[in-house]
């Protein structure tokens, strides 16, 4: 398996369980049960599942107007791009090939 692949069902999955996590803890929120923390929640996204998080918190309405949960987690989106961004950019300008 190559490392484009490991790297692409990690990201598949880690976003699949950002997006779970969100559901279920919005299900619970309904309830008035047991829920997921906040740390939890932004820990899932930190780790790469912020797409995952950001699609459920827009479905679901989740956490949209909650402070500073909300800020957080965009500021979370916002490193990620940037780092993904920067990524990109030192692999297209090192690209030594002809």
């Amino acid at each position: 398996m190559t490392a484009a692949l490991w790297i692409a069902s990690y990201v598949a999955a880690i976003n699949l369980a950002a997006f779970l996590a969100f559901c279920w803890d919005k299900r619970q929120a309904r309830r008035d049960s047991q829920r997921i923390s906040e740390s939890a929640l932004l820990n899932i996204a930190l780790f790469g599942g912020s797409i995952g998080a950001k699609i459920a918190q827009s479905r679901f309405h989740h956490k949209t107007h909650k402070q500073p949960f909300a800020r957080q987690l965009n500021l979370i989106v916002v490193l990620q791009v940037a780092i993904i961004s920067g990524a990109v950019f030192w692999a297209l300008s090192h690209n030594t090939q002809p």
